[in-house]
């Protein structure tokens, strides 16, 4: 049992994970006029196997990210204030508001629009999480989950929203082809947290709200927007708020692929000649981007793109 007080939940973690290394996400301009806290995906922190980039976005009309490709991994995205209307190629559209998930498989190929949807600011977490080699070029699919059909479980001072994965007994329906665990945790003021991590699996914290302490009580609190890296081994990670406010943060975690990347941009393959032909694909129009040659969002019309 770790020390310290407050009430604790889950399941007993024999060994928390450590933390190995803190960085702060400062903000940068992307896509049209938005801006986002970019942690995994920047000059600090390339990769950290599986995943690609973790960004906490903020936009306000008209700015946004309008028409754009991808190719060869996922994106999650989890909106936490206002909502954002998403439309691609294919002819899928709809809106994610606050607390919604959409988890879209790119795979060989998808260009969409992510723009505001309604008035003021609205922000969220963007995280790109790889494909293997073997899936890299299957077919586009969404799972999207509105905020009332997210798991949700509270015990002892703890509330946890289960976006994939399973925590405090409470499982995501989300299949994720590469296995992840996706948990957005709140601790009240004195309580204190114990969740399991596979140990083979990579895994961080990024922190929303609040000031925490994880993977040793002794350590010093962390504050909003920092990603901890967590170390490998251990069966999971505990987390204490010993402060007088609440404590918002998500744990991330995924099975390493142990596989070459090579990207450029939001184009991400194993090898250059791979890339170079990903290049070519959406340029003429080919191998997944066809119905590219004669669409345009409405969001891009309608704002001016």
């Amino acid at each position: 049992m770790p020390k310290g007080s407050g009430s604790s939940c889950s399941a007993a973690v024999k060994e928390s994970r450590s933390v190995v290394r803190k960085m702060l996400a400062r903000t940068q301009h992307e896509g049209v006029g938005a801006i986002v806290r970019r942690s995994i995906g920047g000059f600090e922190l390339r990769h950290f196997d599986p995943f690609l980039a973790l960004d906490e976005f903020s936009v306000t009309a008209p700015a946004g990210f309008p028409d754009h490709p991808h190719r060869g991994f996922e994106t999650v995205t989890y909106m936490l204030q206002g909502a954002v209307r998403h439309e691609d190629f294919e002819g899928h559209r709809g809106t994610i508001e606050a607390g919604d998930l959409q988890w879209m498989t790119a795979g060989r190929g998808i260009v969409h629009s992510e723009m505001p949807a309604e008035e003021g600011t609205q922000k969220g977490l963007q995280l790109w999480i790889n494909l293997s080699s073997k899936h890299k070029m299957i077919e586009p699919r969404y799972q999207e989950m509105p905020s009332s059909d997210i798991p949700e479980a509270e015990e002892d001072g703890v509330k946890v929203r289960v976006i994939a994965g399973e925590s405090l007994g409470a499982k995501s329906s989300v299949y994720t082809r590469t296995p992840t665990m996706y948990l957005d945790f709140t601790l009240q003021p004195d309580s204190y947290l114990q969740q399991p991590i596979p140990s083979h699996w990579n895994a961080f914290v990024y922190v929303l709200e609040g000031k925490g302490v994880f993977g040793s009580a002794r350590s010093p609190p962390v504050g909003a927007h920092h990603l901890l890296l967590l170390s490998p081994g251990g069966d999971g990670l505990v987390a204490w708020n010993k402060s007088p406010k609440l404590l918002r943060f998500v744990l991330v975690g995924g099975q390493p692929l142990g596989e070459s990347v090579a990207q450029l941009g939001p184009f991400v393959m194993n090898t250059d000649e791979e890339i170079d032909q990903t290049v070519e694909d959406f340029a003429n129009f080919m191998n997944g981007f066809e119905k590219a040659r004669h669409w345009r969002s409405e969001a891009a019309e309608g704002f001016g793109f």
